[in-house]
């Protein structure tokens, strides 16, 4: 009977994911990987997680890699704001943590495969889009491990929410949990990403901000507060239409500002490549952020750094964010964004 080590957080999607397995003949077990510190969040997860072990029949195992997490994803997503840049602590998790020392802790159990319940699909080696588009979250995957994708199963990649959902009706350990909401993006933020800021870092310093020329026309409450293309919150002097964050000086913390036309850019420069498929010149589909529709680009990649041509103008591109590669529904892979042109 072949293993699987499925990730538990005590949810609809990870308990559908596990009981799916067991259906297909998987021998079961789960994992909470405890993540961040904030202990009562941790405390309830746990315990939901135990419950929906126990209804299964299965051994849950409690893996503490805060330290791991702090130094990979939570540090990452803190220098980030202070250089300026728009992190994405999801796409680094998954790489290092939820499919890297996950699977390192299924190695060390003699398990063969590891299970989530991330909306995407592995088809012939390769991930695709998951079958519901607004759940979809491969883009979020762009940048794991290639070697890792034959290890991995997503139960849910052919289903659709809602019917996940309906299918959870009829679990009975479920029901306790029915009116629990949707897990955030970013785990260890609940509120703002400014509130994690400030534990580390005065955020609110007051500052220039500049036109495209380099004219100071406003000023703002401190850089952190911003992110590329954020309209709010700052003050430009006699504006008469809205002005947008076209750029973040973090060193002199300055915003330089612009209309909404100086937001859209045609050429993205890209670092820490990560392709599924060795390939130095290719025509994709390429998302800027989750929350975006694809463009049709073309990227040519010279000693792990690529340049990416779109077709048609991209809006609000911010360097931290990361650029992920499509052909069609099948993930070609990601990259970081480090400059736009």
């Amino acid at each position: 009977m072949k293993k699987v080590l499925v990730g538990l957080s005590g949810g609809v999607d990870s308990t559908v994911s596990a009981l799916l397995l067991q259906s297909q003949g998987y021998s079961v077990e789960g994992v909470y990987m405890v993540m961040h510190d904030i202990e009562e969040l941790n405390s309830a997860n746990i315990a939901k997680a135990q419950k929906v072990a126990d209804y299964l029949g299965i051994k849950l195992h409690v893996l503490d890699i805060q330290e791991s997490f702090k130094n990979e994803v939570y540090d990452y997503f803190v220098k980030s704001y202070q250089d300026g840049l728009t992190p994405n602590p999801c796409v680094v998790c998954n790489r290092t943590i939820k499919f890297g020392k996950m699977l390192e802790f299924a190695d060390s159990l003699g398990i063969e495969y590891i299970a989530t319940g991330h909306y995407v699909d592995v088809r012939d080696g390769f991930i695709y889009k998951g079958k519901d588009s607004s759940k979809d979250q491969s883009y979020f995957l762009a940048r794991i491990d290639p070697k890792v994708i034959p290890r991995v199963i997503f139960p849910l990649g052919k289903w659709i929410k809602s019917d996940v959902k309906e299918y959870a009706k009829g679990i009975e350990i479920l029901q306790e949990f029915a009116t629990q909401s949707e897990s955030s993006e970013i785990c260890f933020v609940e509120n703002s990403y400014v509130d994690i800021l400030n534990k580390h870092i005065e955020t609110d310093k007051p500052g220039v901000v500049k036109d495209l020329e380099g004219n100071e026309v406003g000023d703002h409450k401190g850089f952190m507060h911003y992110t590329i293309g954020k309209r709010r919150g700052f003050f430009v002097r006699g504006a008469h239409e809205p002005h947008f964050v076209v750029d973040i000086d973090a060193e002199n913390n300055t915003l330089v500002v612009g209309k909404k036309e100086d937001l859209a850019k045609s050429e993205i420069i890209v670092s820490n490549i990560n392709l599924f498929e060795e390939s130095n010149d290719f025509n994709c589909t390429v998302k800027v952020r989750y929350r975006t529709e694809g463009i049709e680009a073309n990227v040519k990649i010279d000693k792990n750094i690529g340049l990416i041509s779109l077709k048609e103008p991209a809006f609000g591109v911010a360097k931290g964010q990361f650029a992920v590669f499509y052909d069609g529904d099948r993930l070609l892979g990601g990259a970081e964004i480090i400059d736009v042109l």
